[in-house]
């Protein structure tokens, strides 16, 4: 019998992605060895937990779960643990009063029942019930990627009701249909942007509730918003007294031992993909946000670390086939990134899934039944990369047309690829923002509306309008911003450290800028707004890439089409045309849209 949702252990639709690209052809046995180890760990999964449905709910199971009568049930894994005990403010945090039981394969259980007047011993407060559905999957997805913390212009840790009240009707009102939630998984240091977990099943409690959450990506619902997790599986905190790290008192558990299960660069700890445990704990921790939160998909971080034994430190990846295929592969991050891919999509269909990948791994957004990695998107990060280039290294009239074409259009043949100028790595202390590289000082002084345009400030606001309309309309199937860029935030974003006396000062975002009519913020904003609104017109996110007809050096114009629309660029610092002659593919009368 077949495991669940899959035909057999070859991989069925393979044929149909070596046609697509004959360059993979002589790596047809890679893609059925990964295909296989897949397909073996999901029979397992069936014949031993009932099937992936059952194991991916063990958060119901595993944890601290209260019953309808009151008791409390708790069950942990903890193989190498003498004695495992429950504390919390419920038993006055008395570190010895409920031990657990130890059960077979490394299983503790603690069950606690209700007290004489039926109510449980450890209470639950939520009380929320969403109201509103999920959207429908997304044909054109606009990406808001948001920190909720920083979301105001206050020096302090912003709330999910701010960001609920505040922000969400700002996105809205900007066009955008999705936003990226960052560092919502619990993390004890707030600088780490979110990206060094302490505890995967707990939303972060210093922006408030978990019943804040839920009401924030509930209104976002009511909105039409997609609401996507910007997940953590690639590594977690290696802090052992609040996190994962020696969670049974060794140094393996849920992490591979020794030198393996440490990154050398971001210090922290590497789970062990090949573990039956840490995949019920990965998958199960997917499962719980979509299910419990309403998240909406996932935007995966680090998968280029997953992906090879090296983590790709120090790997200039030049596109060869050859790379991705040899024995630096970490084929058991990959089966469980197909796995996770199968298993949302294969339970909840609508479910969005992203990659940040900066290797290229062919057929990574490819379906599992190929032999890909079965995301939906991944991130175009060479983009991002090209225009700080550009803007730091070259004079305007030395910006080589066919190298930003190439660039923007560059991407593996029927993969989709989110789009985007910059997001919030270029927003980073110790990097600019495009804004910021463009227009630098005068942003302080010469974006009054009563002060004279100076060449600085008016060619940083159109070239930051071009750069970021060029990259949406050409350079993806979605598009993603940072909060914040959208109107050219000026500064770079700093999060409380000892480095700066723990200042709030650059984490926030300024929105009283744009909402200043006296500033000259107000028109990025506008038009960012208009553009948005111009794909939800006309879908050139969800149509074929677009057919370029022009990229010509000396006059520094880009001429192409798609979605029916004919976008003409003029990159050109002092020459304007009149008359300007490009082909089209269908003759006709071509009307002005102004954005």
């Amino acid at each position: 019998m077949a495991a669940s949702g899959t035909q057999g252990p070859q991989a069925p639709k393979l044929p149909e992605l070596l046609e697509r690209d004959p360059y993979l052809a002589p790596f047809e046995r890679d893609f059925q060895r990964r295909y296989a180890l897949f397909y073996k760990r999901l029979k397992s999964i069936d014949d031993n937990e009932g099937g992936l449905n059952k194991f991916s709910k063990s958060y119901k199971s595993f944890g601290v779960n209260q019953f309808v009568d009151g008791g409390v049930y708790c069950k942990e894994w903890a193989p190498g643990a003498e004695a495992v005990f429950l504390t919390g403010d419920f038993n006055g945090w008395n570190p010895f009063s409920h031990p657990y039981k130890k059960m077979e394969y490394g299983k503790w259980e603690l069950f606690i029942p209700p007290g004489q007047d039926g109510f449980s011993p450890v209470p639950h407060g939520s009380k929320l019930k969403r109201k509103h559905r999920s959207p429908k999957k997304l044909k054109s997805l606009r990406i808001y990627e948001s920190h909720v913390g920083i979301a105001s212009p206050e020096g302090k840790i912003a709330s999910y009701k701010n960001f609920t009240y505040n922000v969400l009707p700002r996105i809205r009102d900007l066009g955008y249909n999705c936003i990226q939630l960052m560092a919502v998984m619990e993390h004890a240091y707030y600088a780490s942007f979110g990206y060094q977990v302490t505890s995967f099943f707990a939303a972060s409690s210093r922006y408030g509730t978990p019943d804040d959450l839920k009401e924030l990506i509930d209104v976002a619902h009511s909105m039409g918003i997609t609401v996507l997790l910007d997940v953590v599986h690639s590594h977690a905190s290696k802090n052992s007294e609040d996190g994962l790290n020696k969670f049974d008192g060794t140094d393996s558990c849920f992490f591979h031992s020794g030198p393996r299960g440490t990154h050398r660069i971001w210090d922290s700890r590497l789970f062990d993909y090949a573990n039956w445990e840490v995949l019920r704990f990965l998958l199960s921790n997917l499962r719980m946000w979509i299910e419990d939160y309403g998240f909406d998909g996932f935007r995966f971080d680090g998968v280029t670390s997953m992906l090879y034994h090296d983590h790709g430190i120090g790997k200039e990846f030049s596109g060869d086939y050859n790379e991705y295929f040899g024995l630096d592969v970490d084929e058991d991050a990959l089966c469980y990134l197909m796995l996770a891919n199968h298993m949302i999509n294969f339970l909840h269909p609508d479910c969005i899934t992203i990659a940040e990948d900066v290797s290229g791994m062919p057929a990574l957004c490819r379906p599992v039944a190929e032999g890909g990695g079965g995301f939906d998107y991944r991130l175009a990060m060479a983009i991002p990369d090209k225009w700080i280039k550009i803007i730091k290294e070259l004079k305007d009239e030395d910006w080589n047309m066919g190298n930003i074409v190439y660039t923007l259009t560059n991407r593996r043949c029927d993969e989709k690829y989110i789009a985007y100028a910059e997001s919030h790595d270029q927003a980073l202390v110790g990097d600019k923002t495009l804004a910021f590289r463009l227009m630098d000082a005068e942003m302080y002084t010469n974006m009054s509306v009563f002060t004279p345009l100076t060449p600085v400030i008016d060619r940083g606001i159109q070239l930051h309008k071009m750069i970021r309309l060029i990259t949406h309309t050409l350079g993806g199937d979605g598009y993603l911003n940072f909060m914040g860029n959208e109107f050219g935030h000026p500064e770079w974003l700093d999060f409380p450290r000892k480095g700066n006396n723990e200042s709030f000062h650059y984490a926030r975002r300024q929105f009283n800028l744009t909402d200043d009519h006296l500033l000259r913020y107000k028109f990025l904003n506008e038009f960012d707004r208009d553009m948005n609104k111009l794909e939800e017109k006309f879908g050139w996110l969800a149509s074929p890439p677009a057919f370029v007809t022009e990229k010509h050096e000396s006059n520094k114009v880009i001429a192409f089409e798609r979605a029916g629309l004919l976008f003409i660029f003029n990159f050109h610092p002092y020459e304007s045309y009149v008359d300007y002659r490009v082909g089209v593919e269908v003759p006709g009368k071509y009307p002005f849209l102004t954005v």
